[in-house]
């Protein structure tokens, strides 16, 4: 992506940050990597218009923020990464409403206003955002993401393979292609859109979780153990990763190792209520007498020699 040189030491920095805050993304539905945005010089600020709320007695109360008239592109930003989501929503509307011809606008005011919890309009913004800019692959991948919580899985499907025809070479592509085609019941080409993540990327544990996740659904317990070791492995602080593992073992009957796992996860997060009530279920099992408890590192790496040896198309 092209930077602008009239970006400053502070803008740079608030890019950074941005790229820091995006490959956290939604646990829930995968880690979301976003590029720094586009900057653009910093433009005069005209005087704050305050945004105030009317109480029921009609009087007006405190001002909660201020919108400049020409508020910039950093200044909007920065409450995005303060996870001032409201205020964030509000300055992306004014910006985007000065620049109508630039999409990276309607495309913060798409994930402000998703962050905000409205995903109703955050889906309008990204439409937008296309219609500006029909190859802006962030904004179908985060249309897509939306539509799926919307439980839109085939309209989002749409938009992800727009995404993949436009880049087929990005791990969070197939990634999102796997939730969509899981959606849909499709599992075979979610497991292989997992795969294919994988392979471009060896250390995409949200692929890796996601993956095992849909195996477990299958009860295919020991397949999961591949993927989910792996991802434990490399991110042995994500709670749900532990969880998921600790699920698998249950499945195959290594209650000991799954006990130990859900342990971790309740260390890691004292609310996780499901891991919670897993840990007192499976303390109560008694594993079978032959049971030889199994090496999650081997099986871990086992699972990414397997990976390596898969074949990417020559298109992608």
């Amino acid at each position: 992506m092209r930077r602008n040189p009239a970006l400053t030491i502070r803008g740079i920095r608030s890019a950074t940050a941005f790229l820091a805050f995006a490959a956290l993304g939604a646990a829930a539905c995968g880690d979301s990597r976003e590029e720094p945005v586009r900057m653009e010089p910093t433009i005069a600020v005209a005087e704050p218009a305050p945004v105030t709320t009317v109480v029921a007695d009609g009087t007006v109360a405190t001002p909660r923020f201020v919108v400049p008239e020409n508020v910039s592109y950093e200044m909007a930003e920065t409450a995005f990464l303060d996870k001032r989501y409201e205020e964030a929503v509000a300055m992306f509307e004014v910006y985007s409403a000065n620049r109508p011809r630039n999409p990276w606008g309607q495309y913060m005011l798409g994930l402000s206003t998703w962050k905000f919890g409205e995903r109703e309009r955050a889906v309008e913004a990204f439409e937008s955002a296309l219609a500006l800019d029909p190859t802006h692959v962030k904004s179908m991948l985060n249309l897509g993401r939306v539509l799926l919580e919307l439980g839109r899985a085939e309209e989002a499907l749409v938009k992800v393979e727009a995404a993949l025809a436009a880049d087929s070479s990005a791990p969070e592509v197939y990634r999102l292609l796997g939730r969509a085609y899981g959606e849909l019941g499709r599992t075979d080409e979610s497991l292989e859109s997992y795969r294919h993540a994988i392979v471009l990327d060896e250390k995409d544990v949200w692929s890796m979780n996601n993956m095992g996740f849909v195996l477990i659904q299958q009860g295919r317990h020991e397949e999961a153990l591949g993927p989910l070791a792996r991802a434990v492995e490399l991110r042995g602080d994500v709670a749900v990763f532990r969880n998921n593992l600790g699920i698998a073992l249950e499945g195959t009957g290594q209650f000991t190792l799954a006990i130990e796992q859900f342990r971790k996860v309740v260390e890691l997060d004292e609310t996780y209520v499901k891991a919670s009530v897993s840990l007192t279920r499976v303390e109560e099992l008694r594993e079978s007498p032959d049971t030889v408890p199994i090496d999650l590192s081997e099986i871990a790496r086992r699972f990414i020699d397997e990976v390596k040896s898969v074949e990417i198309p020559h298109d992608c």
